[in-house]
């Protein structure tokens, strides 16, 4: 990829200043944060970096253009003007995957995609002087967004959402992806040298997402993308130096108290599997055990967990003593911090407790709450006489 260009990576709502710092701390310079996804400049080599690295992004897409249109005669001669010959090779299959639109005039998702992609087989038809298009060689969707009017127009780089790291081949009925388990545990204090414990574990993506963040194990690492297809673009060296970094980095021997625990045996060991497909189980102590049977002997952990909304009626009904009994025994635990994602609204009063933080994020289409409550902080460990802690 010759020089340099935008590159778009969505994320969560609610959680962008989260993805915005891993961009900063992968060298990127950020040009915009919107709801829902940051913009940075970046060449080929940081497509492949962001895809392998990225926790909380849900995607890396190559910015094609921007252009505003309140018609679709302007969408079609704001597609057709992008250059997607710099970008599509002759044999290359397009599409236009998803559209979507926010308080915009043009709003019909298959209207959209149909008359963007009749705009650049016209573009390209021009450009390499064919009328036909093969469409066998590698594929190059496209993502449109619409807000306001103003037409963003995206290609998609990573293939499959890079929620999907490969290790999750069992999932609890509830699952929390693991980009937003990432972008959570992120968003809290918590260290490597210090306890985790997930009492509502399910398939175990907190505790594995944590393992690979304490193993500083890239989250890329074990699956493959879609622009490692693009020769026209980014150089296959480009993905083996990204996987060559990520392996440099990783340190699988660090030493972590990392807890899960369910209450179901059958999803415990679901969870068990998911950390060894993931690289690890090794960092992970998976039990089943009941919330009733929280404990731990040691101070300034911390509980990291997503437990029941009650999405069905009769779920519903057994909230209030779950959260209740999550309540008493989260103050059993001396000094201890505990954050939980949850949309259940009155999970505050059955707690027992106001959280200190109360953090809004949408899970997907539902609103959630990230309560936080704050533990004290440890104290600083005294250094020896050599400097050593």
């Amino acid at each position: 990829m010759k020089g340099r260009y935008e590159l778009i990576a969505p994320c969560h709502f609610g959680l962008e200043a989260v993805l915005k710092r891993e961009i900063i701390d992968l060298g990127y310079e950020i040009t915009e944060v919107e709801d829902g996804r940051v913009t940075f400049l970046g060449d080929g080599e940081a497509v492949c970096r962001a895809n392998v690295f990225l926790r909380t992004a849900e995607r890396v897409l190559l910015k094609a253009g921007v252009f505003r249109a309140e018609t679709f005669e302007e969408l079609f001669q704001g597609t057709r003007a992008i250059p997607w010959e710099e970008f599509l090779p002759r044999d290359g299959k397009f599409w236009v995957t998803k559209a979507s639109s926010i308080k915009s005039k043009l709003f019909s998702p298959s209207d959209i995609q149909r008359i963007m992609k009749k705009a650049m087989v016209e573009r390209l038809r021009t450009a390499y002087g064919a009328e036909v298009f093969p469409e066998t060689g590698a594929a190059y969707p496209v993502r449109v967004f619409l807000y306001k009017d103003q037409v963003t127009v995206g290609i998609d780089t990573s293939g499959d959402s890079l929620h999907k790291r490969g290790y999750r081949t069992l999932a609890s009925k509830a699952p929390i992806t693991e980009t937003l388990a990432a972008a959570l545990i992120l968003l809290t204090p918590w260290k490597k040298d210090r306890i985790l414990v997930d009492p509502f574990c399910g398939s175990g993506t907190f505790p594995i997402e944590a393992a690979m963040i304490a193993a500083n194990m890239a989250p890329g690492m074990n699956r493959s993308f879609l622009a490692e297809e693009w020769g026209n673009l980014i150089p296959k060296k480009c993905w083996y130096e990204a996987m060559d970094e990520a392996a440099e980095v990783m340190d699988d021997t660090v030493e972590a108290d990392i807890q899960g625990y369910d209450i179901d045996g059958e999803i415990v060991k679901a969870a068990r599997a998911n950390g060894e497909a993931a690289g690890v189980g090794h960092l992970i102590h998976f039990q089943q055990r009941p919330v009733s049977a929280l404990s731990h002997p040691k101070k300034y952990g911390f509980i990291i967990t997503n437990p029941p909304y009650g999405e069905r009626m009769e779920e519903k009904e057994n909230l209030p003593a779950l959260y209740r009994e999550f309540g008493e025994r989260y103050r059993a635990l001396d000094s201890w911090s505990a954050y939980l994602i949850t949309a259940y609204e009155d999970a505050e009063r059955y707690i027992g407790r106001k959280a200190d933080k109360n953090r809004k994020i949408y899970n997907g289409m539902m609103k959630t709450y990230f309560y936080q409550f704050l533990g004290p902080k440890p104290p600083a460990r005294r250094r020896g006489q050599d400097g050593s802690l």
